[in-house]
């Protein structure tokens, strides 16, 4: 590796942190939730509001991130995101009530939404031509390590809570489980805060700014003295052809020459949430509890969710350059349709029966003698079942103990629940995990690559705000089956639509792509 390329690694890793406290930030309040839901008294609804309310938040910064950080440079915006982060951190660890959790949370979403922006946004504009796709997935790839990193600090804050340790009892791991699990983020985005010291600005956004000098200077470490000065007069030509003079506005992304870039987009960021991979990291042990392994289990179970995660966004980073976009989004949505349908197999054929027998394991505070009658009746659904539960015992009472009583009643393969859920994970981590931020760094012209990727981005955020809402109340009243079924469907119409619409971008430079995409003669 030469000195140029190391410098430039370095600098692209540093960024990446910011998707190491995204994902971290998101899948946290997996762990969460079983805590907040009754601590807070919370319905299905409010439950998803809880998850959901960081994205929505992740929306607005979306929409505002690219045009600021057009203005302001890509640096500075990375800067008030770390800043977000950390306070948002802090102020959910000390949350008094539900609706200051959900302010602080959206704080953070606020962080969530420019780092999501700017880091690849910046990371494709540094890296050379032939690397960026695996420099731009080290966004990715560090979004899945804080996915992991989050799921493992959850499973062992709640083993630390149960242990009868000093350590356990002097901080209170059992009472403020929750509260240690969102507020120990707070460490690693103050070291990021302080690594962005070490970032130049993105040499492109110099020279937007008319700062060719500063620009040359950055150029020459990340790509020597030759090429430098190549892409300074690429990139100055690319911007003359655009007009530069003039602000980018939204009303420019309707033009015919961006059409083809712009539905390439839309649909890469309405399909990779509309196939439910929210759902699955932010509400993993939820799904897990409703194969009937139990809580610890089902903790446990999630952490493997982020290992499958990690490995295989590794492997996309490996091939992304050498295969392309296009074969990987291709084997990467198949799979996520299969594994879907899938899970909607194995919860359908899932049988509720509570027998004395069962009934020995369900918790002391569950009066038995309200359950007589169901003894012995089998639901063939889940939505049946805790509609009986509902009846029986009253709602508060089943959201408390809903995941012993489905462990006590369910006859199903919980190995075909953990087989789907990772091979859908996998999938996911192969194809539009790393896939969509790096064609999205690549779609759109120089001029309004920051307002294309905020609102490609917002309507991405959209798509995944609203998943995440209904999540708790699809399988509520639709059940798991339904649920995974519908994420299979959009998989199925999503890879028709993509796999008519994509080029393949890989190994050409920024202005060679807009040649091809947006219609420019070279």
């Amino acid at each position: 590796m030469t000195q140029s390329t190391r410098y430039t690694v370095t600098i692209a890793m540093i960024v990446a942190l910011g998707g190491f406290l995204m994902g971290f930030d998101a899948s946290v309040i997996s762990g969460v939730v079983g805590f907040i839901e009754q601590e807070f008294s919370l319905s299905k609804i409010e439950l998803g509001w809880a998850v959901a309310s960081l994205t929505l938040a992740a929306t607005v910064a979306m929409m505002t991130a690219g045009p600021l950080s057009d203005r302001i440079g890509r640096r500075p915006v990375l800067k008030i995101a770390a800043g977000l982060f950390a306070l948002s951190a802090i102020l959910s660890a000390i949350a008094p009530n539900f609706v200051f959790l959900v302010g602080a949370r959206m704080i953070g979403g606020l962080g969530v939404g420019a780092a999501l922006i700017i880091a690849p946004m910046y990371i494709a504009e540094i890296a050379p031509a032939a690397l960026r796709g695996r420099m731009v997935s080290f966004n990715q790839l560090n979004i899945v390590i804080g996915i992991s990193v989050a799921f493992f600090s959850n499973y062992l804050i709640l083993r630390l809570g149960s242990s009868a340790s000093d350590l356990a009892e002097t901080l209170h791991f059992g009472e403020w489980a929750w509260r240690w699990m969102l507020g120990i983020e707070a460490v690693p985005a103050l070291i990021y805060l302080a690594a962005l010291s070490l970032v130049p600005e993105s040499p492109r956004w110099l020279l937007m700014h008319d700062r060719e000098g500063d620009a040359l200077r950055i150029l020459r470490r990340v790509h020597g003295e030759t090429q430098a000065r190549a892409d300074v007069a690429s990139v100055r030509a690319s911007l003359q052809r655009e007009d530069s003079s003039r602000s980018a506005s939204f009303k420019e992304l309707l033009q015919p020459s961006l059409r083809l870039a712009l539905a390439i987009g839309l649909s890469v960021a309405i399909l990779q949430q509309a196939t439910g991979i929210n759902s699955v990291f932010f509400y993993a042990p939820m799904i897990f509890e409703q194969s009937g392994i139990g809580t610890d289990a089902a903790f446990l179970q999630a952490i493997l969710v982020g290992v499958v995660n990690l490995v295989f966004t590794v492997v996309a980073i490996l091939f992304i350059d050498k295969l392309g976009r296009r074969p990987l989004l291709a084997v990467g949505i198949s799979g996520i349709a299969i594994c879907m349908l899938l899970l909607a197999y194995g919860f359908d054929s899932a049988v509720y029966t509570l027998t004395e027998a069962s009934l020995i394991g369900i918790p002391a505070e569950i009066d038995r003698n309200q359950l007589v009658h169901l003894l012995d009746v089998p639901f063939d659904s889940d939505v049946a079942f805790k509609a009986a539960l509902d009846s029986s015992l009253g709602a508060s009472q089943v959201q408390t103990n809903e995941g012993a009583l489905v462990a006590a009643a369910i006859s199903m393969n919980p190995t075909l629940i953990l087989i789907g859920i990772l091979g859908f994970v996998a999938s996911f981590a192969i194809s539009l995990g790393p896939v969509m931020w790096v064609l999205f760094s690549e779609l759109f012209p120089n001029r309004v690559r920051g307002i294309a990727i905020s609102f490609v981005g917002l309507v991405n955020s959209a798509v995944s705000f609203l998943v995440q809402l209904v999540f708790p109340w699809e399988l509520a009243n639709f059940g798991s089956a339904m649920t995974f079924l519908i994420y299979g469907v959009f998989a199925i119409a999503g890879l028709i639509v993509i796999m008519k619409l994509l080029p393949e971008t890989k190994g050409k430079s920024l202005e060679e792509l807009e040649s091809v995409l947006a219609g420019h003669v070279a």
